[in-house]
């Protein structure tokens, strides 16, 4: 990681120029309010979204909160999230905690951690030279923060469980049953035999 650390706030969420279903994440310079837009998914964009907008809380914790709540358990403090490289149009983050321990991120889950913890953000200065955009250039969305826009994510389609039996099923004949056992009277197909149709 080379370069001085820019400290970094979400300015907001909008629909990307891409036409993929993504959301553009614009951060913003504290100190000369350049603009760094990066497309992220739609999943990614509602986690940022959600611990923004501290008024609505899902009922059941998301990943991200889930993974938030799993760190203050077990006394892991996360000091700050980095953006430090950009190689080949994918930026590259890292959680930063206390102790040292340096964990590689996408920059929507360290964001969307980042304001769950209330930690700070920063992208080093050579990010910023190879990817940010002064105010005007990077002011797509008009408001301080666009969240109403962000639908929630499409629920996954769900597959109906495979009709194959977990082991090979005999197929049930009409043959008389043996002399030799008594207790086979008749035969006949039971509702668990028949129901393999």
């Amino acid at each position: 990681m080379s370069g001085a650390l820019i400290t970094l706030t979400v300015k907001g969420l909008t629909y990307s120029e891409r036409p993929t279903g993504a959301y553009a994440l614009l951060l913003e310079s504290e100190v000369d309010k350049r603009r760094l837009p990066i497309v992220i998914g739609a999943f990614e964009a509602q986690a940022i979204a959600i611990a923004l907008d501290k008024m609505s809380t899902p009922p059941r914790p998301m990943t991200h909160d889930l993974f938030a709540q799993a760190l203050t358990a077990h006394g892991a403090v996360l000091e700050r999230v980095v953006i430090h490289a950009l190689v080949d149009g994918v930026f590259y983050a890292q959680l930063h905690f206390e102790g040292g321990q340096v964990l590689d991120a996408r920059p929507s889950d360290a964001v969307a951690l980042a304001v769950r913890l209330d930690c700070p953000m920063y992208a080093t200065d050579d990010v910023m030279v190879q990817a940010g955009l002064e105010a005007e250039q990077g002011a797509a969305p008009s408001c301080p923060r666009n969240l109403g826009s962000v639908p929630p994510p499409p629920a996954p389609k769900r597959q109906p469980p495979p009709r194959t039996p977990l082991w090979p099923v005999p197929p049930v004949t009409n043959s008389k049953p043996c002399s030799s056992t008594p207790w086979a009277t008749k035969t006949t197909n039971s509702p668990r035999e028949s129901a393999t149709n």
